[in-house]
């Protein structure tokens, strides 16, 4: 299976001076201790380390396609003594046939631009989440992709690929089984959705 469409792994030093404080913004997003959660597409772990941490004894799952970007998670959680993020290499759109467990979030950030093939990435967030869990999507503002510039040079999907927040809350309602908790700028360049499970 393809992996969704431009998603390489930003470099952790660029990526750093984007999100100062991932931390920060999880917890804007609603993610606290004790939460059980996904994130997809979790790279080598730049956001998934900080969540283990604030949900922390509750597991964060840390799925992707890559292998060497899971090892690399793995090599700093065990550097860091985090106990709790577990590694899963799988396509999201499996999500809720590799998880051990039902989560009560899934994390999706800087991919929804390159889904292929949404209603079967939405129907495998929904059944891997607990009633009344949350989907929480971030990702680029549908801004030309030269205006959204990082260390002086142009960063981000292509201009071409950009889904802007109407649109993706478009897209996860008329799925069906979801409704808008909150929406969130996050500057400079993402926005947050945070979508609520009803079903």
């Amino acid at each position: 299976m393809d992996p969704f469409r431009n998603t390489g792994q930003p470099d952790w030093d660029w990526w750093g001076k984007l999100w100062p404080t991932p931390g920060a913004t999880l917890r804007r997003l609603g993610i606290d201790r004790g939460t059980t959660l996904a994130e997809v597409g979790s790279g080598d772990g730049y956001f998934a380390l900080p969540a283990a941490r604030i949900v922390e004894p509750a597991p964060v799952y840390a799925v992707d396609l890559e292998p060497d970007l899971l090892a690399a998670l793995d090599e700093v959680a065990s550097a860091q003594g985090i106990e709790n993020v577990h590694t899963i290499r799988g396509d999201a759109r499996d999500l809720d046939e590799i998880l051990p467990e039902p989560v009560e979030a899934v994390i999706l950030a800087n991919a929804f631009h390159g889904v292929d093939d949404y209603d079967r990435l939405l129907e495998a967030v929904a059944n891997s989440l607990r009633p009344g869990g949350s989907f929480v999507v971030v990702n680029w503002a549908d801004r030309p992709r030269e205006e959204t510039t990082v260390v002086g040079e142009a960063r981000g999907p292509p201009t071409e690929l950009r889904v802007g927040p109407d649109e993706t809350r478009k897209v996860v309602l008329e799925h069906g089984g979801f409704a808008v908790d909150r929406a969130l700028e996050l500057p400079p360049y993402h926005y947050g959705l945070v979508f609520e499970r009803e079903r």
